[in-house]
């Protein structure tokens, strides 16, 4: 097969969440403990960073992942869902895997994998941790696909375990309470192994405590370990961090290479977690590699589609948040957008709380709803029904290209556009 076959086989033969939903899901970790066994367990011969969380996680990761290659280590990173490319999932020091690494995988494993019945996410996990065996990875950053606890990445034992933070998604998978989906991310915890709590709540703090006491292991609450002092939008690439260390009041003056406000939570778990292998893991890190890795997140690891600027005059922004409790930090940061008028277009998953979500949106903006061309798309028509009953001014667009291009008829250049609700609709633009 070359590639083009190969992704067919992978996309049909193994139906993915990202096209599918539900029907994909496969849990527990008998399949790919099986088939990581066939391939000689590869998963245990570099160390690894474990990363679970409704929202966050993948900005987490590609932050800790950076941080790790400027201090001079062999990274892998393996993520989730993907934009545009396949690849785009499994990478070392940055750099996707090769078209012909992937090709040979499932040729050699083909057999094997159909005879385990293994999901979409159980093959692209063991490809990784094959791929990063195979290319002398020394650490890598493990993002969870789904939940924790019977997530085909929960076979690992990593050397740090993170959780970014809890909010209710795939509940029909993980439980109708926010209780109950922060005991199947607690599942990633593992015996004697500390786990980062990036943002403490009430609903859930004692839930992670009582599984870590279980196990004899430590909760680190990033909020305690770093405070974050200032912060700084010095232009539309970049923003500024002063943040302070509490246990001996060291600060950090911190650049990133990422926008959106959201990502003040992120970079208190991402200082937390590494602070963490730095002082307690063979792991070093020094301050220079600390702040240089934090500085080139999207240039080290091709981090796309977290409040991205892609226009100006109009200011054009796209963003992948695309639950009720991510998609309420990017609304809080489009209603203070200074800007004449604000357009945005969206669309939205079918298994997404959609009047939760329309709720949280601001009311001075006009909207052109859409969707995009993959099955978990939700109709364009219930969109329209629940945003006239939440009262939206909108319009409809058939396609993602068309709302765009609406967008941009609309909007003059004191105007703002912003494009998201699904990680499919920015994959489309």
């Amino acid at each position: 097969m070359n590639y083009t076959q190969t992704l067919e086989f992978l996309f049909t033969s193994m139906p993915s969440f990202q096209n599918v939903g539900g029907d994909a899901y496969k849990p527990g970790l008998e399949r790919i403990s099986s088939f990581c066994h066939h391939l000689g367990n590869p998963q245990r011969n570099f160390y690894t960073v474990h990363i679970a969380g409704t929202n966050g996680k993948g900005s987490v990761s590609h932050m800790l992942a950076s941080i790790l290659q400027q201090a001079g280590y062999r990274t892998g990173l393996f993520t989730s869902p993907h934009l545009t490319d396949f690849r785009e999932r499994i990478r070392v020091d940055g750099e996707m895997i090769p078209k012909q690494k992937v090709v040979n995988f499932v040729d050699k494993h083909q057999q094997k994998m159909q005879e385990l019945d293994l999901s979409f996410f159980e093959m692209t996990a063991a490809m990784a941790f094959d791929y990063f065996d195979q290319s002398d990875v020394e650490v890598a950053i493990i993002e969870t696909g789904l939940g924790g606890r019977l997530d085909a990445t929960n076979i690992i034992t990593p050397i740090l375990s993170v959780v970014t933070n809890i909010g209710l998604e795939h509940t029909e998978f993980l439980g109708d309470t926010i209780e109950k989906v922060a005991l199947e991310k607690a599942g990633i915890i593992k015996k004697s192994i500390p786990v980062v709590i990036g943002e403490a709540s009430e609903q859930y703090n004692a839930v992670f405590e009582q599984r870590a006491a279980e196990l004899n292991s430590k909760v680190i609450y990033a909020e305690k370990e770093f405070i974050l002092n200032d912060v700084e939008h010095f232009d539309n690439f970049n923003q500024h961090f002063s943040i302070e260390r509490t246990r001996d009041n060291r600060n950090y003056e911190l650049d990133i290479d990422l926008l959106g406000n959201y990502q003040r939570h992120n970079i208190i778990t991402a200082c937390a977690a590494a602070d963490y292998l730095a002082e307690q893991t063979p792991l070093t890190i020094s301050r220079r590699a600390f702040r240089e890795g934090l500085a080139t997140v999207a240039a080290n690891t091709g981090l796309a589609g977290r409040w991205q600027v892609i226009a100006h005059e109009p200011y054009t922004v796209c963003d992948t948040g695309h639950n009720a409790a991510g998609l309420k930090y990017v609304a809080a940061q489009l209603d203070t957008l200074e800007c004449d008028r604000l357009y945005c277009v969206m669309g939205f998953s079918r298994d997404k709380a959609l009047e939760e979500i329309l709720n949280l949106l601001p009311k001075r903006a006009h909207y052109i709803f859409t969707r995009a061309s993959i099955d978990r798309a939700r109709a364009i028509e219930e969109i329209a029904a629940v945003a006239e009953k939440v009262g939206l001014d909108f319009e409809t667009a058939a396609t993602v290209k068309e709302a765009v291009e609406r967008a941009k008829s609309l909007a003059l250049p004191a105007d703002a556009i912003f494009i998201g609700g699904s990680n499919f609709v920015i994959a489309e633009i």
